[in-house]
């Protein structure tokens, strides 16, 4: 089975809301084995949203609005719904009591337009609200000889998370066949996307009944299956089943099969090494060591460094000669290699990393002053041999800064491999 999510609200049509209850719904019915095919944002207009929900009734199998069952003129989800589906709606009396009880319990008078606040679907199973004052709805009924169930929930997270956990995924779980979803990902880092796609969808296309997603930003792709099947056992299998397939295709390119991150696989395999890690950076200005830092107990490997921004810090810090610095620039080979022997012997880390590059958008002053926007330089010592890389990143000065943090991760990896 499929479902479609609605939110319902104009607010979240502007820069300044997002829609974040669709997020939790999808974790919510992907523990049921059920699949979300859509996602809908409608506006606060009745023929807008009626004509939505016409359409995700037709498509989907399940259909879940979320946001206007208040009581204003422009909460209409409760007259869209029955519309599209071609019902009425009639007002409930214990509701309506219970509206009229809790304003009087406030010493108030309920204004005649909350009374819509009890308007039900026919036929449909009255969700309590415990957290405020509009009703959620459970519809399970049959549109063109399909069986279709359509939710009511209301907008507010502090309402819709406990009415679905409660009451809509016990209801949900009870009436649908069993199915189980099984996940896995794969993540690899500074490869092209097309590349990824050439190499492995002749592997992937032969997984019908596995859903592959591949997804490509921040330096890395990924690559996501996602199958179904009446028990998890048998999910988890086929899903299993692919990424061997698809890791002896690409080998070593994969830097993690649980989704696991580079910063946090770059760390693991200094643990297993009994290794240690510090670093220099330049045009990076510590983004290295801030993606380092966020893993909890890096410590233990990663044990600091410097930011050597400034010419006369990369010798202060990192013994490079200035005379180097002077003549050659501070965006050169010699630089980068000096500065990972320097940092690694000034804090007597098993591994030295350096980076040093031109990050833009102005370019670099003196002998670098020719020298490409975008050029850096990134090394690796460990006390016998230091490596060099040379890079030409293209994009503006935060996409040079995370890309060379990230070719900086990845050289650590491929030496500890």
């Amino acid at each position: 089975m499929i479902a479609e999510i609605i939110a319902a609200g104009s607010e979240m049509l502007t820069p300044f809301r997002q829609d974040t209850n669709s997020l939790y719904l999808t974790a919510g019915l992907n523990d049921l084995g059920v699949q979300v095919a859509f996602k809908t944002i409608v506006g606060d207009n009745f023929d807008h949203l009626t004509g939505a929900a016409r359409i995700a009734i037709s498509r989907a199998d399940i259909v879940i609005f979320s946001g206007g069952l208040g009581p204003t003129e422009d909460d209409l989800t409760r007259e869209a719904a029955a519309a599209a589906l071609g019902i009425e709606v009639h007002p409930d009396p214990a509701i309506l009591t219970a509206l009229y009880k809790r304003f009087a319990a406030r010493q108030m008078i309920m204004p005649p337009n909350n009374a819509k606040q009890a308007d039900v679907l026919d036929g449909a199973t009255l969700l309590e609200n415990k957290h405020g004052s509009a009703p959620g709805q459970y519809l399970d009924t049959t549109v063109d000889s399909h069986r279709k169930i359509i939710i009511l929930l209301p907008g507010p997270p502090k309402e819709l998370k406990p009415l679905f956990l409660e009451q809509v995924k016990p209801r949900l779980a009870a009436s649908l066949p069993p199915r189980h979803l099984a996940r896995r990902q794969l993540r690899m880092s500074l490869i092209p996307e097309s590349q990824v796609d050439a190499r492995t969808s002749p592997i992937y296309k032969k997984f019908p009944d596995v859903e592959t997603t591949i997804l490509a930003g921040h330096a890395e792709i990924q690559l996501h299956f996602v199958c179904a099947k009446p028990t998890l056992e048998e999910a988890q299998a086929r899903v299993d089943e692919l990424s061997e397939k698809i890791e002896a295709e690409m080998e070593d390119a994969i830097f993690s099969s649980n989704g696991d991150s580079l910063e946090e696989v770059v760390l693991l395999n200094l643990g297993i090494r009994h290794l240690t890690l510090a670093s220099a950076e330049s045009c990076t200005g510590g983004l290295l060591a801030q993606r380092l830092t966020a893993i909890p107990g890096s410590s233990r490997y990663f044990l600091g460094g410097a930011v050597v921004y400034s010419d006369a810090l990369k010798t202060t810090f990192a013994d490079v000669p200035a005379t180097m610095v002077n003549n050659l620039g501070p965006v050169s080979l010699e630089v980068a290699h000096a500065l990972a022997e320097g940092i690694r012997a000034r804090t007597g880390a098993s591994l030295g990393i350096a980076i040093t590059g031109i990050a833009g958008p102005t370019p670099g002053t003196g002998p670098d002053a020719a020298k490409p926007i975008g050029l850096v330089y990134i090394a690796l010592a460990d006390g016998n041999q230091t490596q060099v890389k040379e890079l030409q990143i293209t994009g503006d000065r935060e996409r040079v800064r995370y890309w060379s943090s990230q070719h900086a991760l990845e050289l650590i990896r491929h030496h500890l491999l």
